[in-house]
């Protein structure tokens, strides 16, 4: 049976269909919600994707955070549904104290648009696992507040725990400490991470690469990670 998986449309939500269609690429059928419902649809997978979910006010995410299906992604995520947050989603998810630490001002002080380099850092949550330990990826980055924080403390835990996905290399584009470009939580069905996976699934439209220019789909595997994952509990 085909995986359903959710995309969450918040107001202000800028690449709920691009997440959309990376689901049906990936083969799996996208299931679009709204942030006012209580209703999950049955999905199997939740994506909360990249924006500016109403309009950044407060703090990003922090509003969105507190929307009536927030409850049921919570719901979902202590069950061990996979979730995905995406840059804003990131916020959101950290808001929401479904993952740990907070999410700043870039450190430049500036919005940034890059098509950046990521180091692996754990292959084993539903959304990585069609990667490997240690692989190297290039996936489009586009944020203002995206400087990854936390205490000393809980940035030793989530090394620790092996709880970093995924590591900037080359350059630390925003300022996040250790070079933390995304987590998961401890049973590794919670995901969030700053750049944008949706916008590297179909050559022609993703990064430039060695082979040819606009090619790059390294950020296919999250979609198809998750799809085995759904795959792997069903039986």
């Amino acid at each position: 049976m085909t995986a359903r998986i959710g995309v969450i449309t918040f107001p202000g939500s800028l690449d709920d269909r691009d997440a959309q269609r990376a689901i049906r690429i990936a083969g799996a059928e996208p299931v679009a919600l709204w942030h006012g419902s209580h209703d999950l649809e049955g999905v199997d997978a939740l994506v909360l994707p990249g924006g500016f979910s109403y309009g950044d006010y407060l703090r990003a995410g922090a509003i969105a955070a507190l929307a009536p299906i927030m409850a049921e992604v919570k719901d979902a995520a202590a069950k061990g549904m996979p979730i995905l947050g995406i840059c804003n989603g990131f916020q959101m998810l950290v808001e929401a104290h479904l993952l740990p630490g907070g999410l700043i001002r870039n450190a430049h002080q500036q919005f940034i648009r890059r098509d950046q380099r990521l180091l692996v850092e754990n292959a084993d949550t539903a959304w990585t696992s069609d990667f490997t330990d240690g692989q190297e990826i290039v996936i489009p980055l586009k944020n203002a507040d995206g400087g990854y924080i936390a205490s000393e403390d809980e940035l030793d835990r989530l090394e620790g725990e092996g709880r970093v996905a995924f590591r900037y290399l080359g350059v630390n584009p925003n300022g996040s400490l250790r070079d933390i470009a995304g987590i998961a939580n401890d049973r590794g069905n919670v995901v969030g991470l700053m750049p944008h996976p949706e916008h590297a699934v179909e050559a022609g439209f993703g990064p430039n690469t060695p082979a040819a220019m606009r090619s790059g789909v390294d950020g296919l595997p999250f979609f198809t990670s998750a799809i085995s994952a759904l795959a792997a509990a069903a039986v």
